[in-house]
């Protein structure tokens, strides 16, 4: 059998989803999009890429889907967490009045905000699902400000690709895709069903990413860093996710 590069592998697989012929044609479109994923290598990387490049190429701008009040989970369960670090438990002590996320990175203005400076902003609240493939699945109303809002202040700059995000438990990191980080229904998530987001879900700051599986979503938020490159994080895959095994896209 003839053999076949991973090069060509990929682009023949892209070329095939976006509905394009030709191998020029999908070399470009990579190029352009950014269709290989920080954890497109290996052996899942071919397939971990298909994935990302099909969802990028034919449901970039979709949303995820929104639901009525009348369907918010009665009773939801908060999924498993370490336990809370001293850290935590100081702010919570303090009811969280001098929780802080910063944002550095390729920003123009780097710095922090306050819950009290991100709740200024203009906020939205949406009724979606937390679709977690562990069985942690819920329906909720989650309140809070779009993801956008925050990243506008900071200045974001346009030659930035990737978001990556910090709980304030150790080793607990994930990034997104400018997509996402600019997608309306991404959140900074600070309120729950009309009142304070729990700590069980994440208080007092969470960002929720819907069109992503359920740890995507991550507790606690207290840094981000703006960037063009994930190749320095961690091991170069993303995020602790594919470090652990998982998916670093993980679109529903």
């Amino acid at each position: 059998m003839k053999s076949i590069t991973r090069r060509r592998l990929i682009t023949t697989g892209i070329a095939a989803t976006a509905g394009v012929a030709g191998l020029a044609v999908a070399d470009r479109l990579a190029q352009r999009y950014g269709l290989v994923p920080p954890d497109g290598c290996g052996v899942y990387g071919p397939g971990e890429t298909l994935t990302y490049a099909a969802q990028r190429l034919l449901t970039r701008h979709s949303l995820a889907r929104e639901f009525s009040r009348g369907m918010i989970s009665k009773t939801p369960f908060a999924n498993e967490t370490a336990p809370p670090s001293d850290e935590f438990k100081v702010h919570q002590a303090a009811g969280f009045k001098d929780w802080r996320l910063a944002i550095d990175g390729m920003v123009a203005r780097p710095g922090s905000f306050s819950i009290a400076d991100i709740k200024s902003l203009p906020f939205k609240s949406q009724i979606t699902e937390i679709a977690c493939e562990e069985g942690w699945s819920y329906i909720a109303e989650w309140i809070g400000t779009p993801l956008v809002e925050v990243l506008r202040e900071a200045g974001v700059s346009p030659q930035a690709r990737y978001v990556v995000y910090y709980s304030i438990q150790k080793d607990w990191w994930e990034s997104v895709d400018m997509a996402d980080a600019l997608h309306p229904q991404t959140i900074l998530t600070w309120g729950m069903n009309d009142g304070d987001l729990p700590v069980g879900f994440g208080g007092p700051l969470r960002l929720r990413v819907p069109r992503q599986l359920g740890y995507k979503s991550v507790k606690y938020i207290i840094r981000m860093t703006v960037t063009d490159s994930l190749k320095s994080f961690g091991k170069g895959l993303g995020s602790a996710s594919p470090e652990a095994g998982y998916s670093w896209y993980a679109g529903i």
